[in-house]
């Protein structure tokens, strides 16, 4: 049974000429991909400090590489959900849009999003250890491999202890500081600072709309909350922007 959508939602919406989408791990769960907190999550297995951390890659490069290796292969197998679909739909109903996704398994591409901030990096890219540069191929079939310059690379993702890109950012705030609209999807709201990004909407007089299976922090700031699943919720609002 559908998850009903109040008419005063899309009203709303539909008077926003500016619409920001922030999304977490939620999302991708309806693809399969496990999540990191939940009760069936990645860190039931390892711990974080084992594997998502710079000195957990100093410690043990071999270890953690082959572990994001089994990550990779594990999203490659998954495929878009309804829910990053509509989100990509959204995106062509308005014209100023940002996606903003704290998720690194590149779905959101995927299923068709362009206008989209990667908080916390993608693990499909490789960046020298070294430097920081962007690496394609690597250098030989060394586990982990090799940059040309010979530091090892490692997974373009945001580590526990790092700080986020600062161009991703400023400008996901920045676009918080000005959309009229912001759909909160799938996230637990616990994650700084993306958790700050409804905060800062709603401090800028944005109307904050929550999508997710339960309540979370984000719940008391948004002005209407859907709970439910996202692939399921998400779709049908899409549907009735375009009646």
């Amino acid at each position: 049974m559908s998850v009903r959508i109040e008419s005063s939602i899309i009203a709303q919406l539909q008077r926003s000429s500016s619409l920001s989408v922030l999304t977490g791990a939620g999302v991708s769960a309806e693809s399969d991909i496990p999540t990191f907190r939940g009760a069936d999550g990645l860190w039931r297995t390892y711990r974080a400090v084992d594997l998502a951390t710079p000195e957990a890659f100093d410690r043990n490069p071999k270890l953690v590489w082959e572990w994001y290796e089994y990550r990779r292969h594990l999203i490659e197998k998954a495929s878009p959900n309804p829910a990053h679909i509509a989100i990509a739909e959204l995106e062509k109903l308005f014209r100023d849009f940002l996606l903003i996704t704290q998720n690194v398994d590149g779905l959101h591409s995927r299923a068709g999003s362009e206008k989209l901030v990667e908080l916390h990096g993608n693990i499909f890219r490789n960046r020298c250890s070294r430097d920081g540069r962007l690496v394609g191929k690597a250098r030989e079939n060394d586990v982990p491999p090799r940059c040309e310059c010979g530091a090892y690379l490692r997974p373009d993702v945001v580590w526990f202890g790092e700080s986020l890109p600062p161009h991703a950012l400023e400008k996901a705030f920045e676009f918080a500081t000005r959309c009229d609209a912001m759909i909160v999807v799938g996230t637990s709201g616990i994650v700084h600072p993306a958790a700050s990004l409804p905060a800062v909407a709603k401090q800028h007089k944005a109307w904050i709309l929550e999508v997710n299976l339960e309540a979370t922090p984000i719940t008391g700031l948004a002005d209407d909350s859907i709970f439910g699943k996202a692939g399921e919720i998400l779709p049908q609002i899409v549907a009735m922007l375009m009646v």
